[in-house]
């Protein structure tokens, strides 16, 4: 631990105390206590910097990641380096009164480090279900005494998703592959948040029945399913024109047959924020245009 980090984790030890502490329970079920409700706060996981922004508790957001690229104010917030090994030179000089972070893209090494240097930390899992989205906004609203403004914001995610589930209802469900990524293949499983998200759109995820949340799969054992909308996640350069023409040679499925190759932005459906709905209503009009005209 360099100088500057001991002697900051020294002052936090010396700050005047506050008579209402707070405690809270974050996803994993650990208690997280602290003297109040955080002022100044880190996140380390891109989706959560997108719900803190929309409950309105982005003045308290000191630092995010590299990744945390929306909205654009997020852009101006000071950056402590990506999510696997943050700057903890940087991140500590914050003086964060939370560390926000995820168990599914940081580190134990990192969690094992805060914890040493005396800082809180928060962790959200990757939500495996619109309902377990809906409780990580709830409880992100609660540690940042949000309670009433992600209460608005949940309600209009739900709002939107019946709207969509309503506007789908009783029409035929394709089968649908999504490439998470592309090479190795790894695509949504069961019991993972994507898949129920083709599933509300009006589609059948053709690998819903792989491995829990978003497992490896064979290309010939992707193919072998047939189907009939593929849907391509966009990351970047890696994703883009020439993993389209790649899929654009196998004539024989019906999705390439009937013109039905798609791309998507992954971060819509990825970031686990309040865009999964945005996410969800462009995946319902690729699954059914004829819903939406």
């Amino acid at each position: 631990m360099t100088a500057l980090c001991r002697s900051l984790v020294l002052s936090f030890c010396f700050l005047p105390g506050i008579a209402q502490a707070l405690t809270v329970v974050d996803q994993t079920g650990h208690a997280v206590t602290l003297t109040a409700a955080p002022r100044r706060i880190v996140s380390l996981v891109p989706g959560v910097t997108e719900i803190l922004f929309a409950i309105g508790a982005q003045d308290a957001l000191v630092g995010v990641t590299d990744f945390c690229d929306f909205p654009l104010e997020a852009r101006r917030k000071a950056r402590v380096g990506d999510m696997l090994a943050p700057n903890l030179e940087i991140l500590v000089g914050l003086r964060p009164d939370v560390v926000v972070a995820t168990r599914s893209g940081n580190r134990e090494e990192t969690f094992d480090q805060l914890k040493r240097l005396g800082l809180p930390v928060y962790l959200v899992d990757e939500p495996p279900s619109i309902a377990d989205l809906l409780r990580m906004v709830g409880g992100l609203g609660q540690l940042t005494g949000r309670r009433d403004a992600a209460a608005v914001v949940a309600a209009g995610i739900e709002r939107r998703i019946t709207a969509v589930r309503e506007r789908v209802a009783g029409r035929p469900h394709p089968r649908v592959l999504y490439v998470l990524w592309p090479e190795p293949l790894i695509v949504p499983g069961r019991g993972s948040l994507v898949s129920e998200l083709i599933a509300s759109a009006g589609g059948e995820s053709v690998t819903a029945d792989q491995a829990q949340g978003y497992p490896r799969m064979s290309l010939e054992a992707a193919v072998g399913r047939a189907p009939e909308v593929i849907i391509l996640a966009r990351h970047g350069a890696r994703t883009g024109p020439a993993v389209r023409e790649q899929w654009q040679r196998l004539e024989s499925l019906p999705a390439i047959r009937s013109g039905r190759l798609y791309a998507a932005d992954g971060d819509l459906l990825h970031r686990y924020g309040p865009r999964v709905v945005d996410g969800l209503e462009l995946l319902a009009r690729l699954i059914h245009p004829e819903a939406f005209k």
